[in-house]
Formats: C-alpha cells, sequence, structure tokens
C-alpha cells in the first residue's frame, strides 16, 4: 500500500467529502466510478482555491477536456466515511496539463486511491490550444 506523498506539487488542495449512501453498493462499498467524479470536485475545489472558476475560464475560449483518466484503487471507502481528495498540477505541456490525486481516510493516513487526469486546452470548436499563460500563472502560484 502506498503512503501519503511527501513531494506532491504546490499549490494542492484537500477536499473533504463525506460518502454518500447512493455512492456506494449493497455491501456500503463505494462503487469504483465514484472515485472519477471525485477527481472533478477536487479539481473545481482547486481551480476556486486558485481564484478561477470554470465559467470563467470557459468565457474566455478555453475548454479543458478529459483526455485521459487513470485511477488505482488500494482500499475502498465506505458508507458515511469521511476522506480527503487531495489534488494538484503535476506537468505542463504545450497545448495540455495534467492533475494527480491521493484519496486518503480522513486521518490522511491511508492512501485508499492513487489517480491522474490529462486536460488539453482547446477551443470552442474542440481545436487544440496552447495552455494560457494567464491560466498557468494563476494555477502556480501558492
Amino acid at each position: 500500500m502506498p503512503k501519503l506523498s511527501e513531494n506532491f506539487p504546490q499549490p494542492e488542495v484537500w477536499h473533504k467529502h463525506k460518502v454518500f449512501y447512493g455512492e456506494t453498493d449493497a455491501m456500503g462499498v463505494v462503487y469504483y466510478a465514484n472515485y472519477l467524479k471525485w477527481f472533478e470536485i477536487a479539481r473545481n475545489t482547486y481551480i476556486s482555491q486558485q481564484g478561477l472558476t470554470y465559467s470563467e475560464i470557459e468565457a474566455k475560449g478555453v475548454f479543458l477536456p478529459v483526455r485521459e483518466a487513470h485511477c488505482r484503487y488500494y482500499k475502498p471507502a465506505h458508507f458515511d466515511e469521511i476522506i480527503y481528495i487531495r489534488a494538484a498540477i503535476s506537468e505542463w505541456k504545450r497545448a495540455s496539463f495534467k492533475f494527480i490525486y491521493e484519496i486518503t481516510n480522513y486521518e490522511k493516513s491511508i492512501v485508499l486511491a492513487l489517480g491522474y487526469t490529462v486536460h488539453p486546452c482547446v477551443d470552442k470548436k474542440g481545436k487544440p490550444i496552447a495552455v494560457p499563460s494567464w491560466l498557468k500563472q494563476a494555477c502556480t502560484i501558492t
């Protein structure tokens, strides 16, 4: 089982979440696809913490679809459990960037899952564009 990363990129966000009944199966274990939903929630929290919203980014003509998603599950989360989703941007390329995630228990002592998503910057028609300097600057301020 992996340990919490000591070299997590900065800035980072820790999003607190209580597992709802509807996120689980009949045994009270979180359904696997919900981890990807939690990644999205943490991304939104991260963007918001940097003083932006997805609506503002899109109003400037930049869209951030998910091109790739990966999740490695280590230990299940359960109904009524409080967890944390840690998120940060780990890599910038010319026209895309990568978010990484750690999902932990309430004490932040056990890693439940690790993952990442890759986001190209595209215009309204879906054509790739360079990462705008204002976006990179806003997301790298600690």
